[in-house]
């Protein structure tokens, strides 16, 4: 059975309140009653209660490319939810590797109170066996025992799916992204799906990177495919592909149509301005944030996802297909 700051409370004799107070703001509660309810705590074996006493007051926050424009809201937003809540962000790159994430989270141990994971490239059982060593959140993943909050593809891309189809697209592809990635598995099943439920043709280009460089190669790849049109997996992708085939002559969207995903800085100064699949990532961010410094203030963690919606930003890079 669970214990709760409730029992702890019944246990020294004090309220829930005063527990909360013992463990989070010790400087507002006398020692003699503090000990007593840390002592409470051990007994039950509170698990809340290590962690309040031994606070370092920092939290990481992971990301697979710090340079990918995407994750600056969240960044940004996580750090001001942390300090409003007197915790210090630490700021990782994990390079896109699932590997160096992993080793990453282990080296943590016992130097931050809990961490936030932004698109995490662990593997399910390496993200269940972190979560018995370090309180944490995830962002862009959908998961049903941890806190999560995802940026829910579903609407916008339905929406661009429904642009395509109305232009006369009628072969359309996915521009995949890292195949570690959960969340492109996710976008490429629910394009997939929603696509022939369109009764439209879909064509998954890659694995690519999901850089600008990696829209290169993607670009020399989609125009082998005879797709009119395609939704990246993201926006790097989607600029790199526009750089490249304006240098192969190949104009957008008057020979073929493209669509971002994330609605990036920079991707309306593209050229043409791109239209892409937008989302709130600063509430993606301080929705994260603030579901684990919950946990670290005592509260159970609140598992499952919180889904943030999506819609379709229509720019210049979508046109009718060529007569």
């Amino acid at each position: 059975m669970r214990v709760t700051a409730k029992d702890v409370a019944e246990r020294a004799g004090v309220a829930a309140s005063t527990v909360s107070r013992a463990l989070n703001s010790p400087g507002r509660i006398n020692e003699q009653t503090r000990q007593r309810i840390l002592d409470a705590a051990r007994d039950l074996g509170y698990s809340a209660a290590p962690r309040m006493v031994d606070r370092k007051g920092l939290v990481a926050l992971l990301v697979p490319d710090v340079t990918n424009p995407f994750y600056f809201d969240i960044i940004r937003s996580t750090q001001e939810q942390l300090r409003t809540a007197g915790f210090m962000q630490l700021l990782i790159d994990t390079g896109e590797s699932g590997s160096t994430e992993a080793e990453t989270l282990s080296q943590l141990e016992g130097i931050v109170d809990g961490v936030i994971l932004s698109a995490t490239r662990l593997d399910a059982p390496a993200l269940h066996a972190a979560t018995a060593r370090l309180p944490l959140t995830v962002i862009n993943r959908r998961h049903e025992d941890i806190p999560s909050v995802l940026i829910d593809i579903r609407t916008g891309l339905s929406q661009a799916v429904d642009h395509l189809k109305a232009l006369g697209h009628e072969t359309i592809a996915f521009i995949a992204g890292p195949p570690g990635s959960w969340q492109n598995r996710w976008r490429g099943k629910e394009f997939d799906e929603q696509v022939r439920a369109q009764s439209l043709t879909p064509i998954v280009v890659g694995p690519h990177s999901p850089t600008r460089t990696g829209g290169i190669a993607a670009a020399d790849a989609l125009l082998m495919t005879g797709a009119t049109a395609c939704v990246a997996f993201n926006d790097l992708l989607a600029i790199g592909i526009l750089q490249r085939l304006r240098q192969r002559g190949v104009r957008v969207p008057e020979d073929i149509s493209v669509v971002g995903c994330d609605d990036i800085f920079g991707a309306d100064f593209s050229a043409p301005p791109l239209t892409t699949i937008a989302g709130d990532t600063e509430q993606a961010g301080r929705l994260a944030a603030s579901r684990l410094i919950a946990i670290l203030n005592g509260e159970p963690p609140r598992a499952g996802t919180t889904l943030i919606p999506t819609h379709l930003l229509v720019r210049e890079s979508t046109g009718p297909v060529r007569a």
